[in-house]
């Protein structure tokens, strides 16, 4: 059995065999990933390190980590970053009312015998583990993609919590001891740049930046991703997107916000875009009334 060099845990078998396979398989699961996508996400598995995925909101970086659990049949785990997280809601934390309930049972059944190292021995075990998303992830017996979406809402004093996670594949839990990886999980960590991250969490990963698509792959994503769209109008979709983010505006709109907005034409029976129409539905690109209002100003649509 081969051991990786860097944990010591056993190697995993690959879940891709070349860069294109990756490719095709995403394409399929309706995910269009270009050669750099495709490419971080082999070496990934290769190399058995988690993926930094930076770049604007709503490019496509949470569903990257869904789509590559589906096309390898992987265990999706989730861990939803917010400020405020702690070791409790990431890691694990213990079952304090079940402890409790040992305690006072085992008090009542012989009230004469009362050791507390007997008691903590028992009140301190797998029993009375509550696992978290990260530990969750390292202690399934499947095959699982962890995905730590959105890791610059938290702060930098919560990192250190992902440092033994990301680099060892493991947990240290003072009662029980250290917790090794059953398996080496795929590992996606999100940042929508809010905040610049730390270097120690930057070393431990691949590191892959998705930005808003080239006008061709937006379109082909259009066509996609909108049943029954025609390939003018998921052309003229792109195009009017593409030149509303070239405005200097609060947000722009989102790769979802263009889906959001060809749906909405389809369902209005659009054909064609004019520029009453696309000024008519920017409330469905743009969420603030100051870049609505710029846009309705500065936007032409070329016929």
């Amino acid at each position: 059995m081969t051991m990786t060099p860097d944990t010591g845990l056993p190697a995993a078998e690959p879940r891709f065999e070349s860069v294109q396979q990756v490719r095709d398989a995403l394409r399929d699961a309706q995910y269009l990933a270009d050669d750099g996508i495709a490419g971080i996400a082999y070496l990934a598995d290769r190399l058995q390190k988690p993926i930094l995925v930076e770049g604007p909101a709503g490019t496509g970086k949470t569903q990257l980590a869904k789509s590559i659990a589906e096309i390898t049949g992987a265990k999706l785990i989730r861990l939803q970053c917010y400020e405020g997280l702690d070791e409790a809601k990431a890691l694990y934390e213990w079952n304090y009312k079940k402890q409790l309930l040992r305690i006072q049972t085992e008090r009542g059944a012989d009230e004469t015998n009362e050791d507390w190292t007997d008691v903590k021995d028992d009140i301190f075990s797998d029993e009375f583990l509550l696992t978290r998303p990260l530990l969750e992830a390292i202690t399934s017996d499947e095959p699982v993609v962890l995905l730590i979406d959105e890791v610059d809402r938290v702060e930098v004093e919560t990192e250190a919590l992902l440092l033994e996670i990301l680099s060892d594949y493991q947990v240290s839990i003072p009662e029980l001891g250290t917790i090794k990886a059953k398996q080496i999980p795929l590992v996606f960590l999100t940042s929508n740049n809010t905040r610049e991250l730390s270097e120690a969490l930057k070393r431990r990963c691949l590191y892959l930046h998705v930005d808003y698509p080239e006008l061709a792959r937006e379109k082909e994503i259009v066509l996609a991703k909108t049943p029954g769209i025609t390939d003018n109008l998921a052309d003229q979709v792109a195009r009017v997107v593409r030149s509303i983010r070239q405005l200097d505006l609060k947000k722009a709109p989102s790769v979802s916000e263009t889906l959001d907005w060809a749906r909405t034409l389809m369902l209005l029976n659009i054909e064609t875009i004019d520029e009453q129409i696309a000024k008519d539905t920017l409330n469905i690109l743009l969420k603030y009334q100051t870049d609505i209002a710029k846009a309705t100003k500065e936007l032409t649509v070329d016929d």
